[in-house]
C-alpha cells in the first residue's frame, strides 16, 4: 500500500454494494478513513462494508441516507464529521438505473432516476463543499456518472441525460470551487460486473455482443473504478480538476 491518503477522511455514496464498495474499499487501502452511505440498511451488506474497511485498519461508518432529501444529506454530512471528522473527499456514487421505452416512461419514474442521480449529487457536493469552504483547507469532489453520458442505448432516455448532465455539473463546480482548493472530477464507469448488471454478465445471448462493442472485450470489476477514484482524490491528481474519465475499457470510443 502506498498510503496516498493517509489521514484522510471519505464519504462514498451509495456504497453497500457494486461501485460504491469498491471505490470504499480502494480508498481505504490507500489509507483514508471512510463513510459509507447507502438508502438500505437493514440487508447487512452495508455493515459487511463497514468491516471490511475495519479490517484494513481504517475507521468506518455506515450511514443510511436518502441523498435526494437536503435534510438527509446535510444530517448525514454532520454525522460522518462529528465520527470520523472533518471531510476531504465526497464520492458521489449513489444511482439507479431501468431501462423503459421511451413512450412508457412515467413522470415518477423519471423523477426517481434524475433526482437520484443528479439532484442527489447536486446536494451532497454542496453539503460537503460548505464545510471544505469554511474550513479553508481544500479537498476532492469526484461524481460518478456513466458511460451512457456518450453514448446511446435503447431504453435510457430518461438515465442518459441524468448521466450526461453530471459532466456539466462538474464542471460548473469545479469552476465555482477552484478558489477554494476544491478539485471536482467525474468518472463514466462502462460495463461493471455487479449486481446491476448481473442481467447482461449472466446472459449467453447478451453478453457477447456487448463485449464485441467494448476495446479490451471484457467487463471491468468495481476496484477498477475505486483506482481512478483514489487517483482524483490524492495529491497525483493536484493539477486535474473539471475533468471526465471513462474508465470503460474502451466501449465509448467504438
Amino acid at each position: 500500500m502506498s498510503g496516498r491518503l493517509d489521514g484522510k477522511i471519505a464519504l462514498v455514496t451509495g456504497a453497500r454494494r457494486g461501485i460504491g464498495r469498491g471505490i470504499a474499499l480502494e480508498l481505504a487501502k490507500e489509507g483514508a478513513d471512510v463513510a459509507v452511505n447507502d438508502l438500505v440498511g437493514d440487508d447487512g451488506q452495508l455493515d459487511a462494508v463497514v468491516g471490511e474497511i475495519q479490517a484494513l485498519g481504517r475507521r468506518a461508518l455506515g450511514v443510511v441516507a436518502d441523498v435526494r432529501q437536503a435534510a438527509a444529506v446535510a444530517a448525514m454530512v454532520e454525522r460522518v464529521e462529528r465520527e470520523l471528522g472533518p471531510l476531504d473527499i465526497l464520492v458521489n456514487n449513489a444511482g439507479v438505473e431501468s431501462i423503459i421505452p421511451f413512450l412508457e416512461i412515467s413522470e415518477a419514474e423519471w423523477e426517481r432516476v434524475t433526482h437520484t442521480n443528479l439532484k442527489g449529487e447536486w446536494l451532497c457536493a454542496q453539503a460537503v463543499a460548505r464545510q471544505m469552504v469554511a474550513r479553508g483547507r481544500g479537498g476532492a469532489i469526484i461524481n460518478i456518472g456513466s458511460v451512457q453520458a456518450g453514448m446511446v442505448l435503447p431504453g435510457r432516455t430518461h438515465y442518459a441525460p441524468s448521466k450526461r448532465a453530471i459532466e456539466a455539473l462538474t464542471a460548473n463546480l469545479a469552476v465555482e470551487l477552484a478558489p477554494h482548493g476544491i478539485r471536482v472530477n467525474c468518472i463514466h464507469p462502462g460495463l461493471i460486473d455487479t449486481e446491476m448488471t448481473a442481467w447482461v454478465m449472466k446472459d449467453p445471448q447478451v453478453l457477447p455482443q456487448v463485449l464485441e462493442r467494448i476495446a479490451l472485450h471484457r467487463a471491468g470489476q468495481p476496484a477498477e473504478i475505486g483506482r481512478a477514484a483514489v487517483f482524483f482524490a490524492s495529491d497525483d491528481a493536484s493539477y486535474v480538476t473539471g475533468q471526465s474519465l471513462y474508465v470503460d475499457g474502451g466501449f465509448q470510443i467504438l
